[in-house]
């Protein structure tokens, strides 16, 4: 609360700076403020104040300032700018910031940035464009440090003094032989604590945790989790390395991760936009396929129910429960799948250990199935005082729905990623249409049976 506060506060001043010209003033402000929070100022701003704003910018922060905006506020003040302007923002930029926002625009921007970039600036650019999308070699920068195993540790501070502006982190440096392979990293505080004379080789770290330019970015984010990293090296398949992941850049992978599989699971196509940038009609779009797709599913459900009608015309009071039958079914299938669709982004469940996975959730449901139908049964017969056996169809449909439900939400996420699907596809409306056809199936076979009623 504190927080956006202060920034509704930055946001008036600075506006008011603007409107009333007072252009060195607001240069200064904006120089002592954190530059992430003069972007979330930019981000709230109408386009063309944002841009009168990057224009007063002090050049020491413009591009930090870039670098930190809304991607479709990027492309916004590119496009304004011209072309030499355009070029100086991405040579300030680091590589992998601008690959990615050069990755969003039209051809034809690209092609005149490009062109008035540096030659060292559009060769970084078009070797990260090469990358598969989502891939660590696509996230990278190639911008750091490296060192020669000959070197002394004065040679290499040396080397930082002339290279480190120009690097994404200068805290861990890479030790590289004649061919360009990784063989071992040093720390900038060894480098500090070392004497000056000591050789490079001997006093760098050897066993080097690194990951592969085609390795999935989620990948290299679990890495980062497991070990601990603020860096982590990519090397190609001769390991001679290319670049290096930065822990701002998983932040933004881990964040960009979860909302994709959330929409996902919602039954929602994945979109990159804030909710206030997504238009009306784009956001139809983006939820109407799914919502067509349930919907035409959802008619198995009608089917079923027309297909027992006479079991229905007999015991009336049947209908009353179907709504419960169903939901508790979707509910238990939607913990179960949440779950391990869970455990396959962290890596903790794979494939091999679907029986496992699935001897895990008979034992949850066979629990959960007999604690509910208990409830209900007690319920059923103070509470709504129906008949006994029409109780223990309810109950029993219970017991079934609920382990139909969790073995359904545990197998389908791991059969979906074995077969290449993303298992968050396979979450909750997915997975709840499939249990409400089966528990309805369930539910009036049962009741035919113990009621006797004739199909």
């Amino acid at each position: 609360m504190e927080e956006k506060e202060l920034e509704l506060k930055n946001e008036e001043r600075l506006l008011d700076l603007l409107k009333n010209k007072q252009y060195t003033r607001l240069r200064q402000a904006c120089a002592d403020m954190q530059t992430a929070d003069v972007a979330a100022v930019m981000d709230e701003m109408e386009d063309e104040d944002t841009l009168k704003m990057f224009r007063v910018l002090p050049k020491s922060i413009a591009a930090d300032v870039f670098a930190n905006l809304d991607l479709e506020i990027q492309q916004y003040i590119i496009q304004s700018l011209s072309d030499k302007e355009a070029s100086n923002i991405i040579d300030n930029l680091m590589a992998d910031d601008a690959t990615d926002l050069l990755e969003e625009m039209p051809a034809n921007v690209v092609k005149k940035i490009l062109a008035n970039a540096r030659p060292d600036t559009r060769a970084d650019i078009n070797h990260l464009l090469r990358y598969p999308e989502d891939s660590a070699g696509s996230i990278m920068t190639v911008e750091y440090v490296d060192l020669k195993e000959q070197m002394t540790v004065s040679d290499a501070i040396e080397r930082i003094r002339r290279i480190g502006l120009d690097s994404e982190t200068v805290n861990v440096c890479y030790v590289l032989d004649q061919q360009r392979v990784l063989v071992g990293t040093v720390a900038l505080r060894t480098l500090l604590i070392r004497d000056e004379d000591d050789q490079i080789g001997d006093i760098m770290q050897e066993n080097v945790v690194k990951i592969r330019t085609n390795t999935d970015q989620e990948e290299a984010a679990r890495m980062f989790q497991k070990y601990d990293f603020t860096v982590l090296p990519v090397v190609d398949q001769e390991d001679r390395m290319v670049g290096i992941i930065t822990i701002d850049d998983v932040v933004d992978i881990i964040q960009e991760e979860a909302t994709e599989d959330i929409e996902k699971m919602a039954a929602i196509l994945p979109s990159d936009k804030p909710y206030f940038r997504t238009g009306v009609f784009e956001t139809f779009r983006k939820r109407i396929p799914w919502l067509l797709f349930l919907m035409i599913s959802a008619t198995f459900t009608g089917a079923i129910i027309t297909r027992f009608e006479d079991a229905l015309a007999t015991y009336v009071v049947l209908t009353a429960y179907i709504p419960m039958l169903m939901d508790t079914g979707g509910n238990a299938g939607s913990q179960a799948s949440v779950s391990v669709i869970r455990g396959i982004s962290l890596g903790e469940v794979e494939f091999s250990e679907l029986p496992k996975a699935f001897w895990k959730e008979i034992r949850v449901a066979f629990l959960c199935g007999i604690t509910l139908s208990a409830c209900n049964f007690v319920k059923l017969l103070l509470v709504d005082r129906i008949a006994l056996p029409v109780a223990a169809v309810v109950c029993i449909t219970l017991v079934f729905v609920v382990l139909i439900a969790k073995v359904i939400g545990c197998c389908l996420p791991l059969l979906a990623d074995r077969i290449g699907f993303d298992p968050a596809v396979m979450a909750s409306p997915f997975i709840t249409t499939i249990v409400d056809a089966i528990s309805l199936t369930v539910y009036f076979m049962i009741a035919t049976q113990l009621l006797h009623i004739a199909v």
